[in-house]
């Protein structure tokens, strides 16, 4: 897998720029893996026989498939995937703030769902994915897309004041109520905001954030302490640790220890 920062102009929206095939960020070895969340939003063109089919459970043995070129919106929970066989993708990870932008409409339209890009880009979306397919080499394709992007940018807008300062603030640990209260908003109102802009909740957005940083302290450790972690994390207890670790990735933390992904966010199953 590939990854760079975009264009100067696309780094309000977009986070970084990525192309990877079957194997570089996982194994062909499992069928199906565990895409965790991160609280971020991402434009994804795949390049495969088939499209991307995903499981509403671990019991379900039909799935359903979402295209070719898609958003996967901001989740609050893992979602199930079919990779089971070879597949080249490149994308985007977009920014707070960039739904409105680049597809108009907002973040929690489009949150805890797939949606086709040819939904919201018509038949834009398969010329551009024909492009894209064109392109010679992962940093050719980077470049295909990081230009379409920049060309669908309208006048820049900025991001909500106070959802800008609230996510600089959210680590997982600051409270919500006191980034509200430091917004100067009504708590209403203030939700409003950020669930437009970012796709879900304050709280919501603060749990996984807290997730995320705990999923970086066990990265290089044989034996995680699992209490002390909890305790630097700001959970109450392990046994709050572990259901908020199982309620994100679907196992508890042992067991996403156990099962050593190769990368953070993408749990073999």
């Amino acid at each position: 897998m590939i990854s760079r920062p975009p264009h100067p102009a696309l780094r309000p929206f977009v986070s970084q720029l990525w192309s990877s095939e079957r194997g570089d960020a996982g194994s062909s070895s499992h069928a199906r893996e565990h895409a965790l969340p991160t609280g971020a939003m991402h434009l994804v063109f795949r390049f495969a026989a088939t499209p991307l089919r995903l499981y509403r459970s671990s019991s379900d043995t039909l799935g359903f498939t979402v295209g070719h070129a898609l958003i996967g919106g901001v989740r609050s929970t893992h979602y199930i995937r079919d990779t089971s066989t070879p597949s080249m993708s490149v994308g985007a990870m977009l920014r707070p703030g960039s739904a409105e932008l680049l597809f108009d409409a907002t973040a929690e339209a489009l949150a805890e769902r797939h949606t086709s890009l040819d939904c919201v880009w018509g038949t834009q979306a398969a010329l551009i994915h024909e492009c894209l397919s064109e392109a010679p080499t992962p940093e050719a394709r980077l470049q295909c897309l990081e230009r379409e992007l920049l060309r669908r940018l309208p006048t820049v807008r900025g991001l909500h004041p106070a959802v800008a300062v609230a996510l600089a603030h959210f680590d997982g640990v600051t409270k919500v109520e006191t980034v509200v209260e430091y917004s100067g908003y009504s708590h209403r109102r203030f939700i409003a905001q950020f669930r437009r802009a970012v796709g879900m909740t304050p709280k919501a957005y603060s749990r996984i954030q807290r997730f995320q940083q705990t999923l970086a302290l066990t990265q290089g450790r044989l034996a995680p302490d699992w209490s002390q972690i909890a305790v630097e994390m700001g959970f109450a207890d392990q046994a709050h640790l572990i259901r908020d670790f199982k309620a994100f990735a679907g196992v508890t933390p042992e067991q996403y220890r156990l099962s050593k992904p190769l990368a953070r966010n993408h749990l073999p199953r």
